[in-house]
C-alpha cells in the first residue's frame, strides 16, 4: 500500500537523521516544512520535502492536505491503562479534604484497583483495556508504554501484562498495530496480606513473578514506586537488579511527594527514564544534567491532584533531556489526552509549543527506547501522523486546551 500527501499546509518535526534525546536550547527547535508532501509506502515514510521539489511518486492513494498541519504522532511513555474499574469515589473523598496519602491509608488507592482487579477475568479486562486503547489512538496517541502493577500478586500480574501482550497483537483497520511496550510493576504498593512482611513480597516479585515473565516474554521494562510509605530507595536498587538479570531496564516512578535520593540511585543503575518529579532538590537536577536518563513530567497528575506541576522550565535550563507523558490511571490520572498534556505544559509549566511537542514526540520517543521508529517525520520512520485542519500554528493545539482538533490519525500508515 502506498499514500502520497500533497499540499501539506506544513509538516513539523522533520528530521533528516536519527536525533538524540534533545535538550537545552534544542527543545526550541522543531523543524517544518509548508506546502510539503509526504511519500508512504508499506507503513514507513518513504519520502517527504517542499511540493516545489516534488518528484512524481506513483501511489494507490493521493490525498490534498492543503488545509493540514501534520505532525508525528504522539508518544506516551507513562500509562497505566489496565485497569479494572474507576476510583470516583475516591474523586469525591478529595473534594472534601483527603490527601492522596490519607486515601491509601484508609485503604483506597492503588490497593482498591488491586481489588478490583483481581476479581476481574482476563477477557473482561481486555475488552475494558481496548476501549480505552481506542480512544487515546482517536486524540492522537499512536504509540504507548502501559504498566502492570494493579495485581500484587503472581496470578494478577501475569494477568495484567498477559492482556497488554494481546493489546500489543491486536489490529485494527488495515491490520495496523500499535507500537506498546510493557513495564512489570509489581513494586507499586506492598499489598495487604503481605503488610508485615516487605522483604517476603520483594521475594515473591524476584523469585516467582520475574522468572514467569521472562519464560513468556510479557515485559520490556520494570517500574518501582519509590516513595514514602511505599519503596525504598534500597529496596528499588534490589528490584532494579533483580529485573536487569532478565534484561527488563528500569523506567521508575521517583520523586512524587519527596526526594529521597531515588533520582541519583535511578541515573546510576542506567535508568530509561525518571517519571513524576514533582519534587526536585538542586541536588536532583545535578544528577540529571547531561545524564542520558529522561526526566518525564506527567502534568496531568498535578492538574488532578493539585500537585505542584514538575520543574520542566529549570529542568531544560539544566540541559536535561525532558520528556511529557499522561500517566493514565484509574486514581490520579483518569485521562489519557495528551492534548491537554499538551496544553497543560504550556499553560502550567510555561513551556513553549515547540518545547512540549518536541517532549511529546522525539524525546517521549527516547524515553521508551524507540527513538530511531517513531517520534519525528523522518525516512525509515512508522507512518505514524495526526492531521489537524483548520489551524494556523502549533499554538493553536494547547491554545483549544478543551478540543481533540485531530482531523485524522494514521497509524502504520492506514488512516484510523
Amino acid at each position: 500500500m502506498s499514500t502520497l500527501l500533497t499540499n501539506i499546509k506544513e509538516l513539523f518535526q522533520v528530521r533528516l537523521n536519527d536525533t538524540p534525546a534533545l535538550r537545552g536550547t534544542a527543545m526550541d527547535e522543531v523543524p517544518s516544512i509548508k506546502n510539503a508532501f509526504l511519500y508512504i509506502e508499506e507503513g514507513r515514510i518513504a519520502d517527504f520535502g517542499s511540493m516545489d521539489d516534488f518528484p512524481k511518486h506513483p501511489a494507490e492513494e493521493v490525498i490534498d492536505c492543503s488545509n493540514s498541519i501534520i505532525l508525528p504522532g504522539y508518544v506516551d511513555s507513562h500509562t497505566h491503562l489496565v485497569f479494572a474499574a474507576t476510583r470516583e469515589s475516591e474523586f469525591e473523598d478529595r473534594i472534601n479534604g483527603l490527601s492522596y496519602e490519607e486515601i491509601a491509608a484508609r485503604g483506597g488507592g492503588i490497593l482498591n484497583s488491586a481489588s478490583r482487579l483481581r476479581d476481574m477475568d482476563e477477557d473482561e479486562l481486555f475488552k475494558n483495556s481496548l476501549k480505552r486503547l481506542e480512544t487515546v489512538l482517536k486524540t492522537g496517541t499512536t504509540t504507548i508504554e502501559i504498566k502492570s502493577g494493579y495485581g500484587l500478586d503472581v496470578a494478577s500480574e501475569l494477568k495484567m501484562l498477559r492482556v497488554i501482550k494481546r493489546l500489543k497483537n491486536h489490529e485494527f483497520v488495515g491490520g495496523a498495530k500499535m507500537i506498546i511496550k510493557a513495564t512489570f510493576l509489581a513494586a507499586h504498593a506492598i499489598p495487604t496480606e503481605f503488610k508485615n512482611d516487605r522483604n517476603g513480597y520483594i521475594d515473591l516479585i524476584i523469585n516467582e513473578m520475574l522468572p514467569r515473565i521472562s519464560k513468556e516474554e510479557l515485559a520490556d521494562f520494570i517500574d518501582v514506586f519509590c516513595e514514602k510509605n511505599y519503596f525504598t530507595v534500597d529496596e528499588m536498587r534490589r528490584l532494579i537488579v533483580a529485573g536487569k538479570k532478565y534484561g527488563l531496564q528500569p523506567k521508575l516512578h521517583v520523586n512524587q511527594f519527596n526526594s529521597l535520593g531515588a533520582v541519583q540511585a535511578a541515573v546510576r543503575a542506567g535508568a530509561v527514564s525518571v517519571d513524576h518529579l514533582e519534587v526536585m532538590t538542586d541536588e536532583d537536577l545535578g544528577n540529571l544534567k547531561s545524564s542520558p536518563t529522561i526526566a518525564t513530567a506527567l502534568p496531568s497528575c498535578s492538574f488532578f491532584l493539585g500537585l505542584d506541576y514538575a520543574p520542566m522550565k529549570k529542568m531544560m535550563e539544566n540541559d536535561v533531556a525532558v520528556s511529557l507523558a499522561s500517566d493514565y490511571n484509574p486514581g490520579s490520572t483518569p485521562s489519557g489526552n495528551l492534548n491537554f498534556v499538551f496544553a497543560l505544559a504550556c499553560i502550567k509549566m510555561r513551556m513553549t509549543p515547540s518545547q512540549a511537542l518536541n517532549a511529546l514526540s522525539i524525546n517521549a520517543a527516547h524515553a521508551l527506547k524507540l527513538g530511531s521508529k517513531v517520534g519525528s517525520i523522518q525516512v525509515g520512520k512508522r507512518a505514524d501522523l495526526l492531521l489537524f485542519e483548520d489551524i494556523e500554528s502549533l499554538a493553536a493545539i494547547p491554545y483549544h486546551f478543551g478540543e481533540n482538533k485531530i482531523s485524522k490519525v494514521m497509524l502504520d500508515g492506514h488512516f484510523m
